[in-house]
């Protein structure tokens, strides 16, 4: 715990404005422990991360998170994922070298033999840059203002889940539906 948490602070990296790109046809897979923490990723997502397995095993997957990324739609994530749902969402990630890259992704719970819960596992696929452009980033963009419009980041990052909440509720359809509404 204390060689995640050291990495962890120790990671500063300041975004380049780069964007990288993976092919059509490549999926960036990895998978996670109930924590967050990485048990497997592929080698598309060491490549266009920029990091050996060595350094990403035990790591707490929020460390390819891209300070554009708002928290708000992490904790949608996590909340679906809690309730043992699947979730579909758009992410810019943050490589080790400072550029970053957009996915679609493709996140569900793992279960046991039992039915319990025993970790996460996301298929990320290349987004319709035509939604990314139109739609998402200024969605994030808003979302992310409201986030830092707050003294205190998890009133920042709440006020933003109301503000994405009450864009559903306006539309009238569930988050899901929005994601696949998005055309390009």
């Amino acid at each position: 715990m204390a060689e995640t948490q050291t990495l962890t602070r120790a990671r500063n990296i300041t975004p380049t404005g780069r964007e990288q790109f993976f092919g059509d046809d490549e999926v960036i897979v990895s998978k996670t422990d109930l924590k967050g923490r990485m048990t497997y990723v592929n080698r598309v997502f060491m490549r266009i991360a920029g990091y050996h397995e060595e350094e990403l095993l035990g790591q707490p997957h929020s460390l390819i998170r891209h300070p554009e990324m708002p928290r708000s739609v992490f904790k949608l994530l996590w909340d679906t994922l809690e309730a043992r749902k699947e979730i579909f969402a758009y992410v810019v990630n943050l490589c080790k070298n400072g550029d970053h890259y957009w996915v679609f992704a493709h996140v569900t719970p793992s279960f046991d033999g039992s039915g319990a819960v025993n970790g996460y596992h996301s298929n990320r696929r290349v987004p319709d840059r035509k939604v990314i452009d139109g739609v998402i980033r200024p969605l994030y963009k808003q979302l992310l203002e409201e986030e830092n419009r707050h003294a205190n980041r998890k009133d920042g990052m709440n006020s933003a889940f109301s503000m994405l909440v009450n864009l559903l509720e306006q539309k009238g359809v569930g988050y899901d539906e929005f994601i696949f509404s998005l055309k390009g």
